[in-house]
């Protein structure tokens, strides 16, 4: 992927991009991945001026993204987006009579289509798509990989259709789990990151942007 002068890159899903930023400041990144890749892109590429912008916010699903899009990414005519969307569809669903139907899995790609497709339309941005994930740690997290590997399986598909860049993380950080221990790259939840999980998103996703 190329990286022009004073791009701007867009970071935008749920609470794990969030990384509590605060969103009274339009410039503030917050402690996550996206501070951690700004960082190596800064000092990497001083002279291209670069842009990073955070519009994570926790407790998103994929409709929520969609009902803000405008706003938050296409009003920024950004260079390259970056979306990691989909653990929250999971989570809602969890006990539910929509968890894991092929009914819930459609809508979510609907919407996912919407976003791809507005930046296609509209933008001359490259994109980046993020696989959600999640560990076993507790360890019924194992239940919810019943929803999310259908979500999981949407966005590499849709990755193709698209041509989009892709980041794979479930198996990435799963693997990491089984060595180390789970709540060593996403704590008590299996969900939301530690400064390590942090750093492995990062590192992935910029081996995506040298690829």
């Amino acid at each position: 992927m190329e990286l022009k002068k004073e791009a701007t890159i867009l970071f935008i899903g749920d609470s794990i991009t969030d990384a509590n930023r605060r969103r009274e400041d339009p410039t503030d990144l917050g402690y996550g991945y996206p501070l951690l890749v700004a960082a190596a892109l800064l000092e990497r590429y001083p002279e291209l001026n670069l842009s990073l912008v955070n519009r994570g916010i926790d407790g998103n699903k994929i409709t929520d993204l969609a009902n803000r899009w405008e706003e938050d990414c296409l009003a920024l005519d950004p260079d390259i987006v970056s979306i990691l969307i989909g653990i929250n569809d999971t989570w809602h669903n969890v006990g539910t009579e929509a968890f894991g139907t092929q009914e819930s899995i459609d809508r979510f790609e609907f919407y996912y289509r919407i976003l791809l497709q507005t930046v296609k339309e509209r933008t001359n941005a490259q994109i980046i798509l993020m696989e959600p994930f999640v560990l076993p740690h507790p360890i019924y997290r194992k239940e919810w990989r019943i929803d999310l590997n259908s979500r999981i399986q949407v966005i590499r598909k849709l990755a193709k259709e698209y041509e989009t860049d892709f980041v794979a993380l479930d198996e990435r950080l799963n693997a990491l789990g089984m060595k180390q221990s789970y709540a060593y790259w996403t704590g008590q939840d299996g969900v939301h990151p530690t400064l390590a999980g942090h750093a492995v998103i990062a590192k992935a996703w910029l081996e995506q942007l040298e690829n």
